[in-house]
């Protein structure tokens, strides 16, 4: 029997739990899981058991989650929410027919508590716990905080940027539209929360959706002089970042015709729901100080890390998040 099987450990949150893990778990009470057999090495030879889970290869699920009690399933990574459902029903059904005692799993924390977002990414999310409902196998979805890490996919932002183009909100409002707001949160932070609450135990998270999130908000033009103080330098001469704001078909056609990542217009298509949301204030996440009570302490604050983030860069030529999603 395997107390917890971690999957989802080459990628980002994964890693962090894995991190933690490693740094306060017995490596003989637990197993990973990678979609890369050829990964196998990295891990086995930190002690570590090694599984091959593939949610594009279902037939890889029943030896992985043989003899599993707690299963940590991180979320398919893949846009196309038609082709997430199909791998999600697959791993809640290889869990179901292996027994697995308790399901932990990665939802995303657009709307917060409420499961009344709109934004496209999160509807996957909302399948996906409904699947974990009805199969009636222990659970607990942790709506995990948008990455701080992440900024710049928000806005379409590399170091060289000078203008942010982003959709104009259709939701009406008195407010400029510079001052939307979103509440981000350190990626290794939320790792090292979502472990510590796997070790606590599923009895006090059974059949939840619990939030991680960190409190502090910031608006668009917030995270715009962020990026201008600390990314660009006024006092050399260098000319910051600008927001314009225009319409929906302007912002896709406009960003794709130029992203240095080659995401295709359907990509930013997807995008506008995501700034729709955000407009209605969907990205405004109270997790309730679960995460400050899990850590043991508050969570750095959304400035405080967007700041080492741009400063930690500045001299390898600016702050990167991988925005290859062609």
């Amino acid at each position: 029997m395997v107390q917890y099987l971690l999957t989802g450990v080459t990628g980002g949150l994964g890693a962090h739990v894995l991190e933690y893990f490693l740094a306060h778990v017995d490596p003989s009470t637990y197993a990973v899981a990678s979609s890369n057999p050829a990964k196998a090495d990295e891990f086995t030879a930190k002690g570590l058991a090694f599984r091959v889970v593939n949610y594009n290869d279902p037939s890889t699920l029943a030896a992985a989650f043989e003899g599993v009690e707690n299963l940590f399933f991180v979320s398919s990574n893949t846009f196309d929410n038609e082709r997430r459902r199909r791998q999600h029903q697959d791993v809640v059904d290889a869990a179901q027919r292996a027994g697995v005692k308790h399901v932990w799993y990665t939802s995303l924390a657009f709307g917060g508590h409420t499961s009344t977002s709109q934004v496209a990414v999160q509807q996957a999310h909302y399948m996906t716990e409904e699947m974990l409902r009805v199969s009636k196998i222990p659970y607990t979805s942790i709506r995990e905080g948008l990455y701080t890490e992440a900024f710049p996919l928000y806005f379409n932002w590399y170091p060289t940027t000078q203008t942010i183009i982003l959709p104009q909100p259709t939701t009406p409002s008195e407010s400029p539209a510079n001052t939307q707001r979103i509440t981000f949160t350190s990626r290794q932070e939320l790792g090292h929360a979502t472990a510590r609450l796997l070790l606590q135990g599923g009895a006090r998270y059974r059949d939840q959706i619990v939030v991680l999130s960190a409190r502090e908000t910031l608006s668009f033009r917030e995270i715009v002089d962020l990026i201008n103080e600390y990314h660009h330098d006024s006092k050399k001469g260098e000319e910051g970042v600008r927001l314009e704001f225009v319409s929906k078909e302007e912002y896709v056609a406009r960003n794709a015709a130029a992203d240095e990542g080659g995401k295709a217009a359907g990509f930013f298509e997807a995008m506008v729901s995501w700034h729709e949301g955000i407009a209605k204030g969907e990205a405004v996440v109270d997790g309730d100080g679960l995460m400050a009570e899990v850590l043991g302490r508050e969570p750095t604050p959304t400035s405080v890390r967007i700041k080492e983030l741009l400063v930690a860069a500045r001299a390898e030529g600016g702050y990167t998040w991988h925005q290859n999603y062609a």
